[in-house]
């Protein structure tokens, strides 16, 4: 319980985040994965819905002055371009002014741009809320994955967030699917049809914020910025709702901490702590993000153009082949998930970033050799994919931890665009040029070339990986405005 002080700025003890900690999974826990987590989906139906959506929009009749090349170049850039602006700059207001506010406002920003893009009249108009949904997007992963981390107990932390992470490609899933009905001229005029997947995305969106209102803002957060009294009252309901809900008692929460309260935090002080105190963590953020961006560029980028040029696939099926290895992107999360809070952090993240390299190299090689058609090719990169999954989704759970509360938004953020910029910008430069020549040797480099950085990521994950498991952030990480602050990196 925070012990009661006079003034703002006080230093207070509080047992508050161990009370979080010691509570059992309940309803109350569900109530936030779903109010929080399930915008994910929506980013991956958004994304394949787009690249599905090309060629019907370069098509005469479809409302839209438009070209192919147009939409997977230009307007791809603009959304990459804006997610990763977007990260950061709501990454930075998360951390002031509060989960709860930003994870809002992030989600109603996403909402209008795609009900805006539904109604796209001009090519100007479509590319600038495509900017603006990725403006959206990107402010979503920094606010949600601080709120996730901070309301989920430490022991069921790893697992909710690979999994939540991992939804993603349900809704590619939802989306490829989506688009093989709303493409379809003889249900929907051409010009109709596309206009729909993007509404729809809008009312989902609607649902999932009139949800999420009732998602608490994160106690740890108020602790620190001056609300200790809010925060007392959240946790104090959810500990009745649970108590009511399995008919127990819980047991006493074990560990107080003192923290002297604070507004903000300076850019320079966040760049003292990441780039300074927790350099070694840094490079193991920066590891993991570029390693995964390169190793899903090297597959999903050309996956299409593979199948086409090397395998016959008509153009037409190969949103089939995507919903295939997206299902095998889901399950890797979904059922490797729960290692990472048994297992451990170090073993599962640098064991998924080595094996799915591994299996690419190994892909790369059978592709070489011509012992592979598009069935097989397809169950290739299902293996690797359950496993890069799995890891890539760990980036993500990596970085939101590792780092101090104060600091945690702006740390997820920063690590994110660097890790979309370079999956969204270099990556699809250099692996467009190799999986477009329709020489062998070129997309088995492109192959190689993902999974060797995945590997090397995968090195560095096991030397320097932080033992998070089960364990309260405060432990994994000092918050700033504690007391007594660890000075080395643990």
């Amino acid at each position: 319980m925070a012990t009661a002080r006079p003034a703002a700025g006080r230093t207070i003890t509080t047992d508050i985040s161990a009370r979080l900690d010691r509570l059992p999974w309940s309803r109350w826990h569900w109530s936030i994965v779903i109010g929080l987590g399930t915008v994910w989906i929506l980013d991956g139906m958004e994304v394949t819905i787009v690249g599905n959506i090309a060629a019907r929009l370069a098509e005469p009749g479809s409302g839209l002055d438009i070209t192919s090349g147009q939409i997977t170049g230009i307007s791809a850039a603009l959304y990459v371009t804006g997610a990763c602006t977007g990260a950061l700059f709501w990454g930075r207001l998360t951390d002031i002014y509060g989960r709860k506010k930003l994870f809002l406002i992030t989600l109603a920003v996403y909402l209008a741009a795609t009900a805006l893009t539904a109604v796209a009249f001009d090519t100007w108009w479509f590319f600038l809320f495509r900017f603006l949904t990725g403006f959206g997007i990107g402010g979503e992963y920094a606010a949600i994955n601080s709120a996730i981390d901070e309301l989920i107990p430490a022991y069921h932390r790893g697992r909710v967030d690979l999994i939540i992470n991992g939804s993603y490609w349900l809704g590619a899933v939802g989306g490829a699917l989506l688009s093989i009905v709303a493409l379809n001229t003889s249900i929907f005029p051409a010009n109709v049809g596309w206009r729909l997947t993007f509404a729809l995305g809008a009312v989902l969106s609607l649902v999932i914020l009139l949800v999420r209102r009732h998602v608490p803002e994160s106690p740890r957060w108020l602790l620190i910025h001056g609300r200790e009294e809010e925060a007392e009252q959240i946790v104090r309901n959810a500990e009745k709702r649970i108590e009511a809900e399995t008919g127990t008692p819980l047991p006493p929460a074990e560990g107080e901490m003192t923290i002297h309260q604070r507004r903000r935090t300076t850019f320079t002080e966040i760049a003292r702590t990441v780039f300074a105190k927790y350099r070694k963590r840094s490079t193991l953020g920066f590891s993991l993000f570029i390693g995964q961006a390169f190793l899903y560029n090297a597959i999903t980028f050309g996956f299409g153009a593979i199948l086409t040029q090397f395998f016959d696939v008509p153009s037409g099926n190969t949103g089939y082949y995507f919903a295939v290895i997206a299902i095998g992107n889901f399950l890797g999360p979904l059922l490797l998930g729960k290692l990472f809070d048994t297992v451990g952090r170090r073993i599962m993240i640098s064991g998924t970033y080595l094996l799915s390299g591994a299996l690419l190299f190994a892909t790369a090689w059978l592709f070489d050799r011509g012992s592979l058609d598009a069935t097989t090719m397809t169950a290739c990169w299902c293996a690797v994919l359950f496993f890069a999954s799995a890891g890539a989704s760990s980036a993500y759970l990596t970085v939101s931890e590792i780092f101090p509360m104060e600091t945690r938004a702006m740390s997820i953020a920063f690590f994110y665009a660097v890790g979309t910029a370079a999956g969204g910008i270099s990556g699809p430069l250099m692996f467009a040029e190799l999986t477009n020549t329709g020489k062998v040797a070129d997309t088995v480099l492109a192959f190689q070339i993902g999974a060797g950085l995945m590997c090397a990521a995968g090195l560095v994950a096991a030397f320097l990986a932080v033992n998070a498991e089960r364990r309260a952030l405060e432990d994994v990480a000092t918050p700033l405005s504690a007391a007594k602050s660890a000075g080395a990196e643990g």
